[in-house]
């Protein structure tokens, strides 16, 4: 059996992931909301070893592609995850959740926790997808793309000031995972995937706490 990786609470990792390989994503706790990227990358794998050297992204996962392609706001299993060029990069592979996703939000960053009254200094998704990527020697892109958040519960209401818009509504709720479920994901090319622990504690979420997680590659 592989051995886990932590993903530690409020912090972001990444790791190159062949085309082939699959990688199971764990709601160690069943609270923890993880905001999840994927990349191709100008050099496979990236290396660190060299300072001066870092691979660029060259396409990157795309929550809108993605949602033009299946038709749908949530993938389930067997549904492809596409990239800036329509191309299929990943393969949503089993789901012992239930299905309670989100491709809607974007990732926390710090604008939004001024907003919120978190302050300047919050830890956010947005810093630990840059933290992820350097640490492996992946330039991070100029601009956060919109993730898909696991595990995270963003239901969608009738929208009761004007009914006939119909479903138009967010809230913000705690996960329905429970502890040890998961996700797995299988990569349909070589690419670079990168996690963040949702640091997000003001906010119902994660449940007010974040906490660790782990992934296995196999």
């Amino acid at each position: 059996m592989p051995s886990a990786t932590t993903i530690p609470a409020r912090h972001g990792i990444a790791v190159p992931l062949q085309a082939g390989q699959s990688i199971k994503v764990l709601n160690t706790h069943g609270t923890q909301v993880i905001d999840t990227f994927a990349f191709r990358v100008s050099s496979f794998p990236p290396s660190a070893a060299s300072p001066s050297y870092f691979a660029d992204i060259t396409t990157q996962l795309s929550m809108q592609h993605t949602r033009a392609s299946l038709n749908a706001t949530i993938p389930k299993p067997g549904d492809g995850l596409f990239d800036n060029r329509r191309e299929k990069i990943l393969t949503f592979v089993e789901d012992t959740t239930g299905g309670r996703h989100d491709t809607l939000i974007a990732a926390c960053d710090t604008f939004r926790y001024i907003e919120l009254g978190g302050g300047h200094e919050h830890r956010n998704c947005a810093d630990n997808l840059v933290e992820g990527l350097r640490a492996i020697g992946v330039n991070p892109p100029q601009f956060t793309p919109s993730p898909l958040n696991l595990f995270m519960n963003i239901p969608v209401h009738t929208d009761t000031s004007n009914s006939k818009q119909g479903n138009t509504t967010l809230s913000f709720e705690p996960p329905t995972s429970k502890a040890g479920e998961y996700v797995v994901l299988k990569a349909e090319v070589d690419l670079v995937i990168a996690f963040s622990a949702c640091p997000q504690d003001i906010l119902s979420i994660n449940c007010g706490n974040p906490v660790d997680a782990h992934f296995e590659i196999y």
